[in-house]
């Protein structure tokens, strides 16, 4: 193999933390760079990364020479980053993330997982499937799969032998576009990064794309053939009537029950679709059914972080309106009141989804049930703050939810601590920040101390 050097911009982000490892697995020297790692702030992935091979350097183009053969970066890099300004005089190729990814999977045989929600937790849910069927495949995920995480691994990557590949592809950037995958699943459609109709139109353009089949949640496929018929891959639609069953979900497929050991109505829906696919590629519902069994999830996706006090704590990835609905709505058959966290993940998606996540939080909101929202999550950059956390407050509080706004996480603990009682759940989300699944560890270590 032509060994080669990579160096990745914001390599704790999760998309890139994963390319890191699968370029590290396919023997390639990688180092990786990132603003959270300059400010001194040493999160658990920065020790996971080291230990799997990934050299952490400071984010200033130090790292970079005239033979590094690519410069990996995410939208989320600016164009003013000091690295992306060194590889530049370098002469070092600029390779967007999914780009390099749809160049690992070329010539190989690949599933692609898409959608505007559940993407991450199908993916896992598929890579372990294929992995207890013997498949052996490579994953890369968007999130972590708790049955994989380690010391030395984050979790949303796995390294196979096969020449298979089961990969999460993002809508945001567009990037999906990057892929032909042989297989796909499409989990839903609504508004998240743009207007819904630009969003129906980019998952139009990646389904022609697909040379097999997709597997397509419930009313997938009407939203497809809406402007556009004939041209599309085999169209596999997953209707299903899930039954709660425990803290689980079950359904029924073919003469069979299938117990998916997740919380939420929209977990059994993921499993649905995952379990659709592999019937379809002529697998073995048996050892499926047995697989989904022992599949732990996904971290900061519903995870429990524990219990203080008779308080559970979890923490889920909720940034969009659809998946704050389902978070929420997962959670509400076992708790008697929700204390809702939330942080805005930029400025420019709170105000493209204030009208949504204002009826999406007045939506899920009881009587009893409190919101907390965090200032808007901001790293740097050039972003235009025309909203605040404090406006989509207000609107929330005029109808009728108990919202209010909490500077900072410190304060946030203090009153949390001092409301939550036993048979309550807290419920962090948000996306990007990696302080907020710190905080939640932090409140379950608050809480019980409180026990003593």
């Amino acid at each position: 193999m032509d060994l080669k050097h990579y160096h990745l911009a914001g390599v704790a982000g999760v998309g890139m933390s994963a390319l890191a490892q699968a370029l590290v697995d396919e023997g390639h020297r990688v180092t990786g760079s990132d603003r959270f790692w300059d400010q001194g702030e040493r999160l658990e992935i920065f020790d996971q990364l080291t230990a799997g091979g990934v050299q952490l350097v400071p984010q200033d183009g130090s790292s970079l020479t005239a033979q590094t053969t690519g410069l990996v970066f995410s939208t989320a890099i600016e164009q003013d980053n000091p690295e992306i300004e060194a590889a530049r005089r370098l002469g070092v190729p600029l390779l967007h993330r999914a780009r390099m990814l749809a160049g690992l999977t070329a010539g190989k045989r690949c599933i692609a997982i898409a959608g505007t929600c559940g993407k991450t937790t199908v993916t896992g849910m598929v890579g372990w499937i294929f992995e207890c069927l013997g498949e052996d495949p490579h994953v890369v995920n968007g999130g972590a799969v708790l049955n994989w995480r380690s010391a030395s691994r984050v979790g949303n990557v796995r390294s196979g032998s096969s020449n298979l590949w089961i990969v999460e592809v993002d809508e945001s950037d567009r990037s999906l576009l990057n892929f032909s995958p042989d297989w796909a699943i499409l989990t839903n459609i609504s508004k998240d990064h743009f207007e819904l109709e630009e969003v129906e139109d980019l998952f139009r353009k990646f389904a022609v794309q697909v040379r097999q089949g997709i597997v397509c949640g419930e009313g997938v496929p009407g939203i497809l053939r809406n402007k556009q018929a004939g041209a599309f891959p085999e169209l596999y639609e997953s209707a299903i009537e899930p039954v709660l069953h425990g803290e689980g979900y079950r359904f029924a497929f073919k003469g069979m029950d299938f117990d998916v050991p997740l919380a939420g109505e929209h977990n059994a829906r993921n499993a649905a679709a995952a379990v659709l696919l592999c019937d379809r590629m002529g697998k073995d519902l048996t050892v499926v059914r047995e697989a989904l069994k022992s599949f732990k999830g996904i971290q900061r996706r519903l995870e429990k972080v524990g219990v203080g006090r008779g308080v559970t704590v979890l923490d889920d990835y909720a940034h969009n309106p659809a998946k704050i609905k389902a978070a929420w709505s997962a959670v509400r058959p076992f708790s008697k009141g929700v204390h809702g966290v939330w942080r805005p993940h930029g400025f420019g998606p709170l105000a493209s989804m204030m009208e949504e996540l204002t009826d999406a939080f007045a939506d899920v909101c009881r009587p009893g049930d409190e919101l907390a929202v965090l200032p808007v999550f901001y790293a740097g950059g050039t972003a235009h703050r025309a909203v605040s956390s404090q406006d989509l407050a207000t609107r929330l509080v005029g109808r009728g939810v108990s919202a209010r706004v909490v500077d900072d996480y410190e304060t946030l603990e203090e009153e949390l601590a001092a409301k939550a009682a036993p048979g309550d759940v807290v419920l962090c989300m948000g996306a990007r920040d990696p302080r907020l699944p710190l905080f939640a560890r932090r409140l379950v270590d608050r809480l019980t101390k409180d026990e003593l």
